[in-house]
């Protein structure tokens, strides 16, 4: 299994971050890799939102769909993915998001690992750098919006 994990300070607020990651649909826009994403429906559950979401991936010769439960919590700040069917054995990513004194602290965990050896063997090749750059680029994305 493949994990990473990332902790950032950023110069906004905890629910400018939190709608920026809530807004599966814009990633193809800014996220490397993510050539789709859509959603199939969401819902309200007591106090927090469930998304199912399809995300297409690609990367050179590789092209992957696969789908996710996000369960969006706005009064915790915390979105966490789980997967519903897809190329993976597991997939599970989290982020919380949290007011501090020089904007927001923002952390982010994954975990994953595909059904297939030979794609989880190449995933780890570029795994970690893949990782850093989605922070980079939600942080950059950030910046754009919010100035």
């Amino acid at each position: 299994m493949l994990t990473h994990s990332d902790s950032r300070i950023m110069p906004y607020s905890a629910q400018q971050m939190y709608d920026l990651v809530a807004d599966i649909e814009s990633y193809p826009k800014f996220l490397p890799w993510t050539a789709a994403a859509r959603l199939r429906g969401q819902h309200p559950e007591g106090d927090v939102i469930v998304a199912i979401a399809d995300m297409v991936i690609s990367f050179k010769v590789f092209r992957e769909k696969f789908g996710t439960r996000v369960t969006m919590d706005p009064l915790a700040g915390t979105i966490v993915s789980e997967l519903v069917d897809g190329p993976f054995k597991c997939l599970i990513s989290k982020w919380a998001f949290r007011d501090v004194e020089e904007g927001c602290q923002v952390d982010y965990n994954v975990e994953f690992e595909f059904r297939n050896r030979i794609l989880q063997k190449a995933a780890g090749v570029f795994f970690h750098e893949a990782q850093r750059q989605i922070m980079g680029a939600f942080e950059k994305r950030a910046k754009e919006l919010h100035g």
